[in-house]
């Protein structure tokens, strides 16, 4: 059912990824990556645009590469798990390509707008890839779910930054967009190209996530032969011309 989802829309979900103390287990090493904004320096952005003011609440958090300051995360289940079934959908080649948190934090009310994930990378021959997002807490409208609208090819809309040092959005919203609560511990997985979307958090507790984005392994030395790691300077193509 994911296979046929994910090939037919650029996008499916599994209701079961983890169990419920392997979601307890990285609860605990993503709340410390959370709290401590010194051992994150220089991995971690507010996606609201919200960088400027060091004393601000990050409405949306995102630290990149967790895994390297904290590599006990490596050592969980997640990662073979999600690796097994990029695998599964797009080939054995598929390897990790980089990780990340994304917290919403409570009552910030912060959507971050349809975007496309690959309007961030560069351009690549293979242009397969899978990101798994995975629910570290119930997700559902409220606190910022998933919302996904069906992929019909591999082209790049045009993108823009509707706030500077904010998340990218594509200048048109999607009419089949639908959205995608999970229990903690589900995930859903979609391809570069497929248009996503949550709306902001309005509860009072977090909405937590793990990202892990898989590709082919040579995809992936080809990109760190061109510079590119996934840290930095935040860098998009606007549309399908090159970085």
């Amino acid at each position: 059912m994911l296979k046929n989802d994910f090939v037919n829309n650029g996008f499916g979900h599994l209701d079961q990824l983890l169990s419920f103390d392997e979601v307890v287990e990285l609860r605990k090493l993503y709340d410390v990556l959370l709290e401590d904004k010194k051992l994150t320096a220089g991995l971690r952005s507010d996606l609201s645009g919200n960088s400027s003011n060091s004393e601000a609440v990050e409405k949306i958090t995102q630290i990149m590469l967790p895994s390297s300051i904290e590599p006990q995360l490596l050592e969980k289940q997640v990662y073979t798990k999600a690796l097994a079934w990029a695998r599964d959908l797009l080939g054995d080649d598929m390897a990790l390509d980089f990780d990340m948190l994304i917290n919403k934090a409570p009552f910030t009310d912060t959507e971050t707008p349809w975007h496309q994930d690959a309007a961030y990378w560069i351009d690549l021959p293979d242009k397969r890839s899978v990101s798994c997002w995975i629910a570290l807490d119930d997700v559902y409208e409220e606190n910022g779910c998933m919302w996904f609208a069906r992929r019909h090819d591999q082209k790049l809309l045009e993108h823009s930054h509707k706030i500077a040092g904010g998340a990218l959005s594509v200048q048109a919203f999607p009419e089949n967009g639908k959205p995608l609560p999970l229990k903690a511990g589900g995930c859903s997985f979609h391809d570069g190209f497929t248009l996503h979307y949550s709306k902001g958090n309005s509860t009072n507790g977090q909405r937590r996530a793990l990202i892990l984005n898989f590709r082919p392994q040579e995809m992936i030395k080809l990109e760190r032969e061109r510079g590119m790691d996934h840290t930095g300077k935040r860098k998009f193509r606007k549309s399908d011309d090159a970085l």
